[in-house]
């Protein structure tokens, strides 16, 4: 269990840590004993600023475990057919296990066409529909990795997910489905709430596991969770140069038996798991 097991707080860099050190150790293996480096291509298209500091962390984590890293950085007016011939190439391409669409894409490119045209095997991100609906059906190989970083965390924190009630904020193709799918793949009952639903607090207030994916700032309240739930915060929102989660973290804690920061807590398991999967692809061509 992390060092921080004396506070409520799930310590997301420290997950990530160990598990970077695990992919780092198993990148030096495949290296050593078959040859293979583990291979990463970002393609970004455009000069978002966000979009650019993600692919940078995530290059820095390759760094950090021993995997190449590369970027296919595309002009902002790139047309449909070019972004797909871009993955073509990267889909034949013997030294790269791992593409990496960063998202979103400008509005005149076809985002789910593309993340289609990437070889599943080569999914990085787990958003391909054909990792997806292997979730679905309770195989995870390459799964999102947000939620498959929650759940490390969740085994990390030694937290139950059997027979326990999780609730969901959020109902997207990146969190909030694929989180259903692997709380259910391990025996939870899960509700996913979202902005149609009427009553949110009806379901908050019954959570033992609540995972919110929002991007609304401190939309979960103190009044709106369970006494001693487990809480994950996936939102981020920027204001005046500070950054806030969705969950009002200061008050929360005082109900919570654990909760992540904001930032601090899902993301660095997001961006190891990402390791991991380069490196899982990577072992299954060696």
């Amino acid at each position: 269990m992390p060092d921080t097991d004396n506070t409520k707080i799930i310590d997301g860099r420290a997950i990530a840590k160990k598990v970077e050190a695990e992919v780092k150790a198993d990148v030096e293996k495949l290296i050593s004993e078959k040859g293979v480096t583990p291979g990463l291509s970002a393609i970004l298209v455009g000069e978002d600023p966000a979009s650019k500091m993600y692919v940078r962390l995530k290059h820095k984590a390759c760094e950090r475990v021993g995997i190449f890293a590369e970027d296919q950085h595309l002009p902002e007016d790139i047309t449909q057919e070019e972004l797909l011939e871009a993955i073509s190439s990267l889909n034949a391409r013997k030294d790269i296990h791992g593409i990496l669409l960063q998202l979103p894409l400008p509005k005149h490119l076809n985002e789910q066409e593309a993340m289609n045209a990437i070889d599943p095997a080569k999914d990085a991100d787990g958003f391909h529909p054909f990792n997806m609906g292997q979730l679905l059906i309770g195989i995870e190989g390459l799964v999102p990795c947000t939620p498959k970083g929650i759940i490390r965390a969740l085994e990390e924190y030694g937290v139950e997910i059997q027979g326990k009630h999780a609730v969901i904020v959020g109902h997207s193709n990146v969190v909030g489905k694929p989180m259903a799918a692997m709380l259910v793949n391990r025996n939870a009952t899960v509700s996913i709430c979202h902005v149609f639903t009427e009553d949110v607090t009806k379901f908050t207030r019954d959570a033992d596991i609540l995972v919110v994916a929002t991007g609304v700032k401190h939309l979960i309240k103190e009044d709106m969770v369970k006494e001693g739930s487990v809480i994950f915060d996936v939102g981020i929102t920027e204001e005046n140069g500070k950054v806030y989660g969705d969950v009002d973290f200061e008050n929360v804690i005082n109900k919570a038996s654990r909760v992540t920061p904001v930032p601090g807590g899902v993301g660095p398991v997001t961006i190891a798991t990402l390791m991991q999967h380069v490196l899982m692809s990577a072992q299954k061509t060696a």
